[in-house]
């Protein structure tokens, strides 16, 4: 089974925002990272958020829920339109299922980020639906090492 969950861009305040849902529903954040932290070649992707602004950040609300986050700004340091304002996140359980929702998601539409293998370590792409709607779609290997792991 895939799960859905919510990704949230903000026009520079996502860490503020992140420590007040994590002031509410708890927990601690499962990562947090900045535009600084990312290579010099990604960060090109990204000219008008400071190296501070956080560029990923992941707060675990339920075992299947993870609210996520990330400053996007733009030139007028603010969003432009109001689909680039969140992203639906699928996560699937393997590549083909990632692939497979992928180009169905993208037909018709704009893919942004074709799906790959990426720098971070998951295969993972992001497109915009004929409808206007924003999809992470990502599979991460580690996903695996665990089942397997835990299957031992």
């Amino acid at each position: 089974m895939s799960t859905i969950n919510v990704y949230l861009y903000f026009k520079g305040n996502c860490e503020n925002a992140f420590n007040f849902y994590k002031s509410i529903f708890g927990g601690e954040f499962q990562f947090i990272g900045r535009y600084k932290d990312i290579s010099q070649e990604a960060r090109r992707n990204f000219p008008y958020c400071s190296d501070e602004h956080i560029m990923h950040v992941a707060l675990p609300i339920s075992k299947e829920t993870i609210l996520m986050g990330a400053d996007m700004i733009d030139s007028h340091n603010q969003t432009t339109e109001a689909k680039s304002n969140f992203s639906l996140y699928i996560n699937t359980e393997n590549k083909n299922e990632a692939t497979r929702l992928f180009n169905a998601l993208s037909e018709e539409g704009d893919i942004i980020v074709p799906i790959a293998e990426q720098f971070w370590g998951s295969y993972y792409g992001l497109c915009i639906d004929i409808f206007g709607i924003s999809w992470k779609i990502s599979y991460s290997q580690n996903d695996d090492k665990k089942t397997k792991r835990n299957k031992t």
